[in-house]
């Protein structure tokens, strides 16, 4: 077993990440026996429902053009552990990190034991998840870590920093059951992540999650900067494998035309809203060079968002899996490809709005073929297969065993005919899956 493996199964002994505890006091007592890593450097975090990661993702990579050395936490991974923590655009080395997990479990077992003998439960995979993140990236160290909230804000186990940036991409409905069951309850605890150290930069946002963010960085004396308000995305149009966009950012600058290589409308407001938290990180009367611009969208990934993964035929996975964001993706689907049809593979976890997410891509569906995920929280294929005959009437509607076989469906009807193509979508694991299936069986392009 390698050290990121030791480290991953050691992690899944404990309350998974799809079950958080509304606690944040554990945590910083895990930090504080293991020396509070989190104050070793400054951090821009990044909340919200849809878009954190690619966000994240761009802040990160511009900030590395930018000359410093980065620390990048995303979550959930794809494929591999180590993706969830990033040195410098590269997964970190399951060696290195190992090292950092053995050094926290002293203190695990204090904190463990002084959980349960208070009658709680022991911290959680996402509570030392976040707290082995900020100890790898003191070890490093980084000069910046962008840290990106797992669920939530207020309680969320990242949220032991003092952002020095607080950044918040579109806020919208998800883990109702865990969040609240409107947008006004979510923003206002995603809100939780504003100190008064921070400066606040979010997309736009419905009026009631904008109210809450607002409110919240008033009671800290924090100020607040919003697309469209503060600062624009001046034009947007498409190109040749993304977008390219005009921005004018904090500082007033009108920046030179942004290559941006991501597909749809979404990635071009992430961008932008990248460009807004870098900015309000230096300064914000000071315009980002142009040329740390162009190196760092240069350099920009985004895995698991409208990535090609199979050319023969073609296959594309996202890991859109709300209604918000499955509505994004059509957009961008719709706008930057010329399919003449398109198979939809599609598994949903039970927790999420299988409905919604249906009728949203609908406008997309040629054929669907609905899959379980590899999960214990999978939706039942049957269940989705119904809600799909609802959500999506008069569409081919096609039921699978298993990830595999649902591809093997897909693709063998995509090369029966040109201007074909699959895309594989509704959860990050099922992208996972996806990618790592393609690898195996040796069609991958990824």
């Amino acid at each position: 077993m390698s050290g990121a493996e030791r480290v991953y199964a050691a992690l899944l002994e404990r309350v998974g990440e799809a079950n958080p505890r509304p606690r944040i006091e554990p945590v910083r007592r895990l930090a504080e026996l293991a020396g509070s890593p989190q104050l070793s450097f400054p951090v821009i975090q990044v909340a919200g429902t849809n878009g954190k990661t690619s966000t994240s993702r761009a802040i990160a990579s511009i900030m590395r053009a930018h000359g410093l050395r980065t620390g990048l936490f995303t979550s959930p991974h794809l494929v591999d552990f180590t993706e969830r923590f990033q040195l410098d655009g590269e997964p970190i080395d399951g060696d290195v990190l190992a090292a950092s997990w053995d050094e926290l479990q002293l203190p695990l077992e204090v904190v463990d034991a002084e959980l349960v003998e208070a009658g709680h439960s022991p911290i959680t995979f996402f509570e030392a998840l976040a707290v082995l993140a900020f100890a790898a990236f003191a070890d490093a160290p980084v000069d910046v870590a962008v840290i990106e909230v797992g669920m939530g804000g207020e309680w969320d186990a990242t949220n032991i920093v003092d952002a020095r940036v607080a950044v918040f991409t579109p806020i919208d409905l998800d883990h109702t059951a865990v969040l609240g069951p409107d947008i006004e309850t979510i923003a206002r605890t995603k809100a939780g992540i504003i100190t008064p150290e921070s400066i606040v930069v979010s997309a736009r946002q419905d009026p009631d999650a904008l109210a809450e963010i607002a409110d919240a960085a008033a009671g800290h004396g924090a100020a607040l900067a919003v697309l469209g308000r503060d600062f624009s995305l001046v034009d947007d149009r498409v190109a040749v494998g993304g977008r390219q966009i005009d921005v004018v950012g904090l500082s007033g600058n009108a920046y030179d035309p942004i290559f941006v290589p991501l597909f749809g409308r979404h990635q071009a407001e992430n961008a932008t809203l990248a460009i807004a938290a870098v900015e309000a990180f230096f300064g914000a009367d000071r315009p980002v060079p142009e040329e740390v611009l162009d190196d760092g969208f240069g350099a920009l990934t985004s895995p698991g968002r409208l990535q090609l993964i199979g050319t023969d035929p073609i296959v594309y996975v996202d890991a859109a899996h709300n209604p918000h964001g499955a509505a994004a993706l059509v957009a961008a689907v719709t706008e930057s490809f010329d399919f003449a049809e398109l198979a939809l593979v599609i598994g949903v976890l039970e927790e999420k709005d299988a409905s919604g997410l249906l009728a949203a891509l609908a406008p997309i569906a040629h054929r669907v073929t609905v899959t379980p995920v590899d999960s214990p929280r999978s939706a039942s294929p049957d269940d989705l297969r119904r809600i799909a005959e609802d959500e999506i009437p008069g569409t081919p509607i096609e039921l699978a065993d298993s990830l595999p076989e649902a591809l093997e469906e897909a693709r063998g009807w995509a090369m029966r005919s040109d201007g074909r193509a699959v895309l594989v979508v509704g959860s990050v694991v099922l992208v996972g899956e996806a990618i790592a299936f393609a690898r195996s069986e040796g069609w991958s392009a990824a």
